[in-house]
């Protein structure tokens, strides 16, 4: 017999894990909601033609492709499939593919229910996506987004406001972050600056992975690409400009002078920290210049979210993407919008143990039953308290105390009500508290307000 398994990276989770993962979702939706988010979905699966092409290479090497239903194979020809062209088939054996992630399907929403939605548009959605990666210590092949965008306004407000959303979001949660900052504006006046401004996007990718493989790595691949020596010469200082953030800006003023587009991203970024010169954010603000997210969509600010407290990739990632509905027939919007990685919060929070001891999730009070007329007697109460929004059951079938307890103790629940011939004679219960082993008799009508 074939031993049960899933997927590599993906998982399941039991009744105290999604306890923990509600208690993660529960406090990003109540945030988003704060800020005047409202709540859709789309599909889990996606035509590829609206997937393909939106985040790179890279990123379409990642996308789970669907067979087509039936015999998907029937139309190919044996030449076609001598030649082992894998993106050629692909095209004619797939018509569809698992999300990559939310905001390209939040770009196609927006563009197919133009006329039903108000602009600006304030979204939030929170589903999983798939991606065909090499699964590691918090990277998955499944997991969660929670996504907030702002879609039809171009006013450095909105990133304000996501700031403050991430900043209110984590000290909900406790985690202790650093949020980075930077500009695809900054990126694009850098990379005229080394004299490579068609390159932008080689750059990108390879300056977006400096923190994890080091700039020798880096340097490697911007050669194999093509960039020439001089150039990789002149853009490690730029990456490596320290200082505070006022600082790093003043210095780039005067290397990026001449790139109008550069001068543009630096006055970006200097727009949305005056925001927060008003306004303080609660944790660390930081100037990133190596930060690129190689998602080619992004067009302005780029903001990531790393804890502090725990070695993990970034947590919470997105950025501006003026043109990104414009593939899908809807120029001229622009929109900015965040992800927070739930996967990877949960896993933060799971290191630094940071949940609540009591979950919302968890039952509060067991009635105990030992037979039909204990039933009889234990139903219309147990109703009762569920009315007064108190999670409640009932043990299903007769049992011995011990084993009833047990069960109580196995699900970590708060009080038992405990029913026999007196508490059926005094329309009463027996109500023990199972962390202090109190117990006491409590009429049926004052169970409530005892709890």
């Amino acid at each position: 017999m074939q031993k049960p398994s899933i997927p590599k990276g993906t998982r399941d989770f039991s009744p105290d894990e999604m306890a923990k993962r509600n208690y993660i979702f529960d406090t990003i939706r109540n945030v988003f909601r704060l800020y005047g988010f409202k709540q859709i979905e789309t599909p889990a699966m996606e035509n590829l033609s609206t997937l393909l092409g939106k985040y790179g290479d890279e990123g379409d090497k990642l996308l789970f492709k669907i067979l087509n239903s039936g015999d998907f194979i029937a139309d190919i020809s044996n030449d076609e499939l001598l030649q082992k062209n894998s993106a050629k088939l692909t095209g004619k054996i797939s018509e569809k593919g698992l999300r990559y992630d939310l905001t390209v399907p939040f770009a196609r929403f927006v563009v197919q229910n133009r006329d039903k939605i108000t602009f600006p548009f304030k979204r939030f959605q929170i589903q999983p996506v798939w991606r065909a990666d090499r699964p590691q210590k918090g990277r998955y092949r499944e997991f969660y987004q929670c996504d907030v965008d702002m879609i039809g306004s171009d006013s450095l407000v909105n990133e304000f406001e996501l700031l403050q959303i991430i900043d209110e979001v984590f000290r909900r949660l406790k985690i202790n972050v650093v949020i980075k900052l930077n500009n695809r504006k900054i990126l694009s006046g850098i990379a005229e600056f080394i004299g490579e401004p068609q390159r932008i996007i080689d750059i990108t990718v390879a300056i977006d992975k400096l923190d994890k493989t080091g700039f020798e790595n880096v340097k490697n691949e911007l050669e194999e690409k093509g960039i020439s020596i001089d150039a990789i010469e002149k853009l490690q200082p730029v990456l490596l400009l320290k200082g505070t953030n006022a600082e790093k800006l003043l210095k780039l003023k005067d290397i990026l002078k001449s790139s109008q587009t550069g001068i543009k991203g630096i006055e970006e970024i200097e727009k949305i920290l005056s925001y927060t010169h008003r306004m303080p954010v609660g944790c660390n603000l930081e100037l990133d210049l190596t930060l690129a997210r190689g998602l080619n969509y992004y067009t302005g600010t780029i903001i990531e979210v790393k804890a502090l407290d725990v070695e993990m990739g970034s947590i919470t990632g997105g950025g501006r993407y003026d043109n990104l509905t414009g593939v899908f027939g809807l120029d001229g919007v622009s929109g900015v919008g965040i992800s927070f990685g739930a996967d990877r919060i949960y896993d933060v929070l799971n290191q630094l143990n940071l949940y609540p001891e009591k979950s919302a999730d968890k039952t509060k009070l067991l009635f105990t039953a030992f037979g039909e007329s204990e039933f009889d007697f234990c139903l219309p109460v147990l109703q009762k308290v569920r009315e007064a929004g108190i999670n409640a059951e009932i043990y299903p079938e007769p049992a011995k105390m011990k084993k009833q307890l047990s069960y109580a103790d196995a699900n970590k629940i708060d009080f038992v009500a405990i029913v026999g011939e007196t508490e059926l004679k005094n329309n009463s219960v027996s109500l023990k508290n199972m962390i202090t082993g109190e117990q006491t008799e409590v009429k049926t009508d004052e169970l409530i307000k005892k709890l």
